[in-house]
């Protein structure tokens, strides 16, 4: 039985997985999307949103709680200043995570982990009127997340392909 197992230990000493969620929850918060493993993602998004949910209030109790673990400076700033303020409202769920297949190598399952809100898309664009929607336009709203994810996944498909293709060249000169 898998009682109080609160997390996955990703075959990894302590030290080496804090070290992972640091590493990898920095990167989140520099570029706002990141590729990696299912697993991986989903035990760094657990630690990525609680320092969401701290930076919210900007004390500097909170500030030198998340400091612990994010050592550079600007993105701490970053993360009070600028990421948090714009989940405001939202009270949870910052990050999604989206699949993007198998990996060639080795068939470990690859998805991309990224802010809900990112610059772009805050959501002030969106306008929230006292009247009922008909059908339609909520189907159509329902559909454009899917096809801004199906946009996504084929960028990102075509980053990792040219990726792959760069490290064949490299590979081949060598």
């Amino acid at each position: 039985m898998k009682h109080r197992v609160g997390f996955n230990k990703l075959g990894l000493k302590t030290s080496h997985r804090k070290a992972l969620h640091r590493n990898m929850a920095t990167s989140l918060l520099r570029y706002e999307r990141i590729t990696t493993t299912k697993s991986k993602a989903l035990a760094v998004k657990r630690t990525v949103e609680k320092m969401i949910t701290k930076a919210k209030i900007d004390s500097v109790h909170n500030r030198r709680q998340i400091a612990k673990d994010i050592k550079d400076k600007d993105i701490l700033a970053k993360l009070f200043t600028e990421i948090a303020p714009r989940n405001e409202k939202r009270p949870g769920g910052y990050t999604r995570v989206l699949k993007l297949g198998h990996r060639q190598g080795d068939a470990a399952e690859l998805v991309i982990l990224e802010l809900v809100e990112k610059d772009g898309d805050s959501g002030s664009d969106k306008k929230d009127s006292g009247k009922t929607k008909s059908k339609k336009s909520e189907m159509k709203t329902q559909s454009e997340p899917k096809e801004a994810k199906a946009e996504v996944k084929a960028e990102v498909k075509a980053e990792v392909k040219a990726e792959d293709s760069a490290e064949e060249t490299t590979t081949t000169e060598e």
